[in-house]
Parts: structure tokens; sequence; C-alpha cells
């Protein structure tokens, strides 16, 4: 029987570096643009320990003389490209990049945890793995939270009325929402009885929902906006 190979340490140090990069830079880019305050305490956490970690990593890197990359990929230079020309606030856009990116880095340190092959990168990537956790704990809890106060945290609010229309939303984008997921933001919003789902060639869930006794459709764009009575 053949053993699986281990995870290579150059690979797990290009990965780790260049995501932790991304949290700490898209971090500095949102702080100056976000409006919740439960948002904005969370970019400056990610700075502080994202920064310490990734000092720890080329300290580790150095002196086994591995190369730690300096630039971002190219999803991760769109990204942060993405909310330096967005308008004010960006609060839901970078919400949903950090979950993005703490699933991705979780799942890569708990690998290497495991399987790797440098005992030094390896036993970082396991007292690693707990604070990433705790960091993915505390973005899925403010992202479960934020959508439902967006008509008070955000210009362009997000309408739950059928006799109300908000030229703003939804918005078109990438939408990383499945559609399990999209259900369950329409529903948390206040709707039921959520039907008929499907993505538009803009990124928008669109769908049929039940609220007030009444069936309407609805809409959640990539943001989280949930707005009723739209086609």
């Amino acid at each position: 029987m053949f053993a699986l190979p281990a995870f290579a340490a150059d690979e797990f140090i290009d990965k780790a570096a260049a995501g932790r990069m991304f949290e700490v830079d898209s971090s500095k880019i949102a702080e100056g643009k976000i409006q919740n305050r439960s948002v904005k305490d969370f970019a400056q956490k990610m700075i502080d320990d994202h920064g310490a970690a990734n000092a720890k990593l080329e300290t580790i890197a150095g002196k086994q003389k591995l190369k730690v990359p300096t630039e971002l990929n190219a999803k991760h230079r769109s990204d942060l490209e993405a909310l330096q020309t967005a308008k004010d606030p960006i609060d839901k856009s970078y919400v949903q990049m950090q979950r993005d990116a703490h699933a991705d880095a979780v799942k890569l340190f708990e690998s290497y945890a495991k399987d790797g092959d440098n005992a030094q990168l390896k036993t970082f990537a396991q007292e690693t793995v707990p604070t990433l956790k705790m960091h993915q704990e505390m973005i899925e809890k403010i992202a479960s939270t934020t959508h439902d106060t967006s008509s008070t945290s955000s210009t362009t609010p997000a309408v739950t009325t059928t006799d109300t229309a908000n030229p703003a939303a939804p918005a078109p984008g990438a939408n990383s929402f499945t559609e399990d997921q999209a259900k369950s933001r329409i529903q948390d919003a206040g709707f039921s009885e959520v039907s008929a789902l499907t993505k538009d060639d803009q990124g928008i869930w669109r769908g049929q929902a039940t609220k007030d006794g009444k069936k309407i459709a609805v809409a959640l764009d990539y943001q989280g906006n949930v707005v009723a009575g739209t086609n």
C-alpha cells in the first residue's frame, strides 16, 4: 500500500503567506470605509493578529532558506482593487471576502498540521489553527448579524417591503452564496416559503417568497441585500 505524499513546505508557505497578506492588506483598505463597529474592530484584529503570524512564518522560513512570496496572486489583487474602488461603506463586501479567506486558511493550516513535511512549519500550523478558527467564528457571527441591521448600517439599505423602491439594490456582482445560503438569508429577513430560487446573469438570486400572507418576488444580491417586489 502506497503512502500519500506529504504536504510540501514550499506550497504551504506560498499559500499561507499570500492568504495572510491578503487578510492584512484588505483589512487596512477596509478600515477607513467600514461603518459597522464590530466589522471595524474585526479588521483591526486581522491587521494585528495576521501581521504577527506573518512575521513568525517569515522567521521560520528564513532560518530554513525557504522563499516567502511578497506579492499577491491575481484573484487577491482583483479583490483588493474592488475594495479600493468601492463606494463607502463596504462592510458586506469585506465580510464576505474574509469569510472566504478564513475558510480557505483553516482548511490549509489543518491539512498541513496533519500531513506537513516540515517539523517547524507543521508545529506553526498546529499552533495557528485555533486562532484561525476563532477568527472564522467571529466573522461568521458578524455575517449573521450585520445583514439583519443593513437598514441602519448602510447608506443603501436592503428593502423588505413591497411598497418601497431602492435603486441601489439588488446590486449586480459575483455572488458566492449557495442556493441554501441564499434561502436562509431571505428567511432571516422575515420571509417564508422561499422557492424557485435561480441565479441570474448578474449574480442575483431571484425567487418567490411569502410575507404578511402575500406571495411576492424576492432577490438577494452578492452583498447580502434582500429585496422584495423585484422581477
